[in-house]
């Protein structure tokens, strides 16, 4: 049987920048998923054009980025640098398609919704230009966290540290790791001042070593000495959890991990909290693992939680000192929920309520 006369009728799927770290993640996804889609198409640069990659057990070819590309496509998911989706996420709209965009290009336009499906799936249905946010990943490593207890508690401050992973900068952050090891490995590196610098020498996109070492900034420098990322985790969680008055600081950390960020989050509320109910509500929510039982050394940690879809949280305590606040850590695949996943959800959500 032809699988394509099988799927007459379906949506039609475009996956812009389908050739990239995140775009190979949501390949495997759409290929493990219900199959809902008539065509899947994967868009990429004219360099890539003629590529075939693997999705649904077929070899499908890579056609170029052009305004032609999006003809017939009811959803579009591009996973593009900033500028390329400010450009042609409006052609893609233009030629009928609901956009979801995981670029920064439009999280913060009013008229575009930042989307998490398990925390606000209803902002997903107005989108006067078409398009639909999926957030950074850093904020979506913790937000299905936060925001069931948010629901069940009322959430008036968060104090987060993270601790992202190197893939969260592309494949050129992952290749600068591994390659900073390979010059570590098997030295006695790290027992004088800069001697892991002059080891390492180019330290690719991170402003210091990441191997045995940690680098206290990601994302680019913005006014006070906030980073990017940082200003994304605040002004991404206001709009998601609907608190654009919400007292939020980050300091954003990058770590030598290849894949999936953590962060020590600090949540105030309006009510008291225990433990007992916050275990209560992160173990029922959708989306989230609770892992916590540190007497027998169970919390998350990244080795564990890579290649899979949930938020896991464990170290759940009560703060020392204000019996409205948690302290917990959280673990989410970057890559995964953190961006591809998170844009496949909305993209079902959508196909769900169009026409058929």
């Amino acid at each position: 049987m032809n699988p394509a006369a099988g799927r007459a009728g379906r949506p039609t799927l475009a996956v812009v920048g389908a050739t990239g770290a995140v775009g190979t993640v949501l390949l495997g996804i759409l290929s493990e998923h219900a199959d809902i889609w008539g065509e899947i198409r994967l868009i990429a640069s004219p360099r890539s054009a003629g590529r075939k990659l693997a999705v649904r057990g077929e070899q499908v070819e890579v056609v170029a980025l052009t305004e032609d590309a999006f003809d017939g496509v009811h959803l579009a998911v591009f996973d593009v640098p900033d500028e390329v989706s400010a450009r042609w996420a409006p052609v893609a709209v233009g030629k009928g398609a609901v956009v979801i965009d995981n670029s920064g290009a439009f999280r913060m336009d009013p008229d575009v919704p930042l989307v998490v499906p398990e925390v606000n799936p209803h902002a997903a249905r107005v989108r006067p230009r078409g398009i639909i946010a999926n957030p950074n990943c850093t904020t979506l490593s913790m937000i299905v966290a936060i925001g069931a207890l948010h629901a069940a508690f009322g959430l008036s401050e968060l104090v987060v540290s993270s601790y992202q992973a190197v893939s969260g900068a592309g494949q050129a952050g992952i290749d600068a790791l591994r390659e900073q090891h390979a010059r570590v490995a098997g030295t006695d590196l790290g027992t004088q001042p800069g001697d892991v610098r002059r080891a390492v020498g180019d330290t690719g996109p991170f402003p210091a070593p990441v191997a045995l070492n940690v680098v206290p900034f990601a994302g680019s420098l913005t006014e006070d000495g906030w980073s990017s990322e940082e200003l994304k985790v605040r002004n991404e969680s206001r709009k998601i959890l609907g608190l654009p008055h919400l007292k939020v600081s980050a300091t954003c950390v990058r770590v030598p991990v290849v894949t999936t960020h953590s962060l020590a989050v600090h949540a105030r509320f309006e009510n008291e909290v225990t433990v007992a109910g916050a275990h209560e509500i992160l173990a029922a929510a959708p989306g989230v693992v609770l892992c916590d039982d540190p007497a027998a050394g169970e919390y998350p940690t990244p080795a564990d939680v890579v290649g899979t879809d949930p938020t896991w949280v464990g170290r759940v305590r009560r703060s020392l000192d204000d019996p409205c606040a948690l302290e917990l850590f959280v673990c989410g695949d970057n890559l995964r929920k953190g961006a591809a996943l998170n844009a496949v959800q909305i993209a079902e959500a959508v196909a769900a309520e169009l026409p058929s």
